[in-house]
């Protein structure tokens, strides 16, 4: 087992909303190390979102990550030669990750020309409680709840 946990590396804040979340979104759009890319790509989804809705672009990104933030989630452990799917918290920082990565993930694999338009309509739909992020997150729930019962199996 590891001595010591590893240090977290502080994030500075991005260049147009001040956001060390921004911040983190970007890194994880990131491909090879290309953060100018992924910044444009960023910035261009949010003026996006802001002329299909006729919103403020970050306010709905913010709204959509909350939307798709899970709460619950079920980890596997294995009991007596059975494996138990046990339903966990999720602890603060694993729920912004996790909703972060699921917003992009499920982004990639929309249609739509480029990665800014794909990005910007995942991110509408899951202000609105749609989209495949957000189902993904009902699916979890779903799956924690099925699993109530063997929540005494503390992990």
């Amino acid at each position: 087992m590891r001595k010591s946990q590893a240090k977290k590396l502080p994030l500075a804040p991005d260049a147009r909303f001040n956001d060390k979340q921004v911040t983190r979104f970007i890194n994880n759009i990131m491909w090879q190390g290309k953060k100018s890319t992924s910044i444009n790509t960023f910035y261009n989804a949010i003026d996006k979102v802001s002329k299909m809705t006729s919103d403020n672009g970050y306010e709905i990104w913010r709204k959509a990550l909350q939307n798709v933030t899970p709460a619950v989630e079920v980890k596997s452990r294995r009991i007596g030669g059975a494996t138990f799917q046990i339903p966990t918290e999720v602890r603060a920082d694993r729920k912004i990750s996790l909703s972060m990565k699921w917003l992009i993930r499920y982004s990639r694999e929309r249609n739509g020309k480029t990665m800014a338009d794909k990005l910007a309509n995942e991110i509408v739909a899951a202000s609105k409680g749609e989209g495949a992020a957000f189902k993904k997150k009902e699916d979890t729930h779903r799956m924690a709840e099925a699993n109530k019962a063997f929540s005494h199996f503390k992990i």
